[in-house]
C-alpha cells in the first residue's frame, strides 16, 4: 500500500513529505496505523547531526495507533486493538531482557538503521530505495510495518492523542526520577532541562515523595509548568539553583541530579556533579554527540566523596511494565500528560513543529494524524 510520511535525507535538511511504499507485515510484525506521533528532540537531533542514522529515514519515535494487520505468528496482538509504541524493542529472550534489563534489549542495536528484526525494510521511496523507520517504527507516517516487539496493547478508552507521550518522553523523564535516580521520600532532587523529559522528570521526583524538586531552565513558559506538574522551587541558571540548593539542604547539596537538557555538554554535567552531596547521583538522560565528551569532572571528588555518575535509557525501565503503569496513572489523575500539549500539528506542519520546540514554543508539541480517532 501507499502511506504518506515525513523523511529525513541528511544531516542539515528539513523534513520532506513523500508519498512511500509500504510493505505488509511478514513473521511477528503488525500494520498500525498511527493516530499521534511525539515531537521528541531526538529526531531533531538527527536533523542537526548530534546523532546520525542511516539516511535516508521515515521520522518519529513516539507513536500511538491501531493494529489494522498482523503478520505470521502474531498471537499478542490482533487487528482493532490500540497500541502505544516503545521507541525500544523488547524482545523478551536476549541476555539482558533475560536479566531484566529490557530497556538494553539487544534487538534495539539497529534503531538507527531503522531496519526490523529480520534485517529488512518495509518503507520504499519512489526510485525503489529502503527506507528505515526511526526506532524501528518511524510514527511520522500515516501507516507503518514495525515489530510486535514495539506494541504495548492499551485499552481502547485511553485517549491516543494524548497517551502517545507515554511512549518515550513520560516514561524516560519519570524513570530518570524513579527508577536510576531512586528518588525517596524527602530528598532533595536537581532536574536541568525541564523540556519534554525533564518535566516528567519533576513529576516522577514529586511523586516520588520528594521534599525539594528544583527545576532548572533558563525559559519561563518551562519553568512555570514544571511548578505546575510537582517542582517546589525553580531556577532560570545553574548558578542560581545551586545557591538554591545550598540553602534547601544547609549546605549539605542536592541527593539527585538530573541531567535532561535538550544536547548534554560539559558544563551542566559538572554544574551537576558540584551540586550533589557526598554520595549523591548524578542521571545523565540527556543526549549528545556520541563522537564527543561531554562528562568531564574532579577525579579526586568522584573518590572522596563517593560521588556517582549513572547513565539512563527509557528512564532505566521496562517498556512492556511501565507504560501500562503510567497510563493507569495518567487515567487515575496521577500523571499529567494533556497540560504538556502545548500545540498539535498536522503532518505536513511538522517543520513548523520543530522550529516551535527549538525556539522554546512548546513542552510538548503532538503531530495528529486522524484527529477523528
Amino acid at each position: 500500500m501507499k502511506t504518506k510520511a515525513a523523511v529525513l535525507r541528511g544531516v542539515g535538511q528539513p523534513f520532506v513529505i513523500e508519498e512511500l511504499t509500504l510493505d505488509p507485515p511478514k513473521a511477528g510484525e503488525v500494520l498500525i496505523k498511527y493516530v499521534a506521533a511525539g515531537l521528541c528532540h531526538s529526531d531533531e537531533h538527527l536533523r542537526h547531526g548530534d546523532i546520525v542514522p542511516r539516511f535516508p529515514i521515515v521520522g518519529g519515535h513516539e507513536g500511538a495507533g491501531i493494529i489494522e494487520e498482523v503478520g505470521p505468528g502474531v498471537t499478542r496482538l490482533k487487528p482493532g486493538d490500540h497500541v502505544i509504541c516503545s521507541f525500544l524493542p523488547v524482545c523478551g529472550h536476549c541476555r539482558f531482557c533475560a536479566s531484566g534489563m529490557t530497556n538494553l534489549c539487544d534487538t534495539g542495536a539497529t534503531i538507527l538503521d531503522g531496519v526490523l528484526p529480520d534485517g529488512t525494510y518495509r518503507f520504499h521511496d519512489a526510485d525503489g530505495e529502503d527506507l528505515g523507520g526511526m526506532c524501528m517504527i518511524g510514527t511520522f507516517a500515516e501507516r507503518a510495518t514495525i515489530s510486535e516487539y514495539s506494541c504495548i496493547k492499551v485499552a481502547e478508552d485511553v485517549p491516543l492523542d494524548k497517551a502517545v507521550l507515554i511512549g518515550c518522553g513520560v516514561p524516560t523523564g519519570f524513570g530518570s526520577a524513579v527508577h536510576a535516580a531512586e528518588t525517596q521520600p524527602g530528598d532533595t532532587i536537581a532536574i536541568y532541562g525541564v523540556g519534554g523529559i525533564g518535566v516528567n522528570a519533576v513529576q516522577g521526583a514529586a511523586l516520588a515523595g520528594a521534599a525539594n524538586v528544583v527545576a532548572i531552565d533558563p525559559l519561563a513558559n518551562k519553568r512555570e509548568m514544571a511548578e505546575k506538574v510537582g517542582a517546589t522551587h525553580s531556577a532560570a541558571t545553574a548558578e542560581e539553583a545551586h545557591e538554591l540548593i545550598q540553602q534547601l539542604t544547609n549546605g549539605v547539596g542536592a541527593d539527585k541530579a538530573i541531567v535532561t537538557v535538550g544536547i548534554v555538554d560539559t558544563e551542566v554535567t559538572t554544574n551537576a556533579f558540584h551540586a550533589i552531596r557526598k554520595g549523591g547521583t548524578v542521571v545523565v538522560t540527556g543526549l549528545a554527540d556520541p563522537t564527543k565528551n561531554t562528562i568531564e569532572i574532579p577525579g579526586a571528588l568522584l573518590t572522596l566523596f563517593e560521588k556517582r555518575i549513572q547513565g539512563s535509557l527509557f528512564g532505566s525501565g521496562d517498556p512492556f511494565k511501565d507504560i501500562p503503569r503510567l497510563v493507569d496513572m495518567y487515567q487515575a489523575g496521577q500523571l499529567k500528560i494533556d497540560e504538556l500539549i502545548t500545540n498539535t500539528y498536522s503532518l505536513e506542519d511538522i517543520n513548523k513543529g520543530y522550529e516551535d520546540l527549538i525556539n522554546g514554543v512548546n513542552v510538548r508539541g503532538v503531530i495528529i494524524h486522524d484527529p477523528a480517532a
